[in-house]
């Protein structure tokens, strides 16, 4: 009725499941699974915990994304600013400070040592002074 193949499974499933059989497949050693260190860490592990007991608490962790939060904070910093310089030019804005504002730029302006005409100069025009300069120190050598 059977086959030879068919046979031959029978059999081996049979002997599988005979206790001496098993004793063969004991002496194959299987790999045990390496453990992640990552997973393994203490701080990982106590922050899995955390966030296991605010999930069981209700309590969802930031939903907005860290490019918006950061966005959402440089928008408040700056308006906290602006306010700051609005309220600094309304304190400003008293004809005492107005002219005290005044009288200090006008002691910088002071203090700053004049800029001379050369400065404004072209490149090529201060060249050729300096060329010249060199020049007459050479003539005047040759003269002594």
């Amino acid at each position: 009725m059977y086959s030879e193949i068919q046979r031959e499974q029978v059999d081996i499933r049979g002997l599988m499941a005979r206790p001496e059989h098993r004793e063969r497949n004991a002496e194959l050693i299987k790999p045990k699974k390496l453990p992640n260190p990552v997973k393994a860490s203490r701080s990982h592990q106590e922050l899995h915990r955390e966030l296991l007991m605010n999930h069981r608490r209700g309590i969802g962790v930031d939903s907005k994304p860290e490019l918006q939060r950061v966005l959402e904070l440089r928008r408040r910093n700056q308006l906290v600013k602006k306010k700051e310089e609005e309220l600094e030019a309304k304190r400003l804005q008293c004809p005492f400070e107005q002219e005290l504002r005044r009288r200090r730029q006008r002691l910088n302006e002071l203090e700053k040592p004049p800029e001379k005409e050369e400065d404004h100069a072209p490149e090529f025009i201060k060249v050729r002074e300096n060329l010249r300069r060199i020049a007459t120190l050479t003539s005047e050598e040759r003269a002594l």
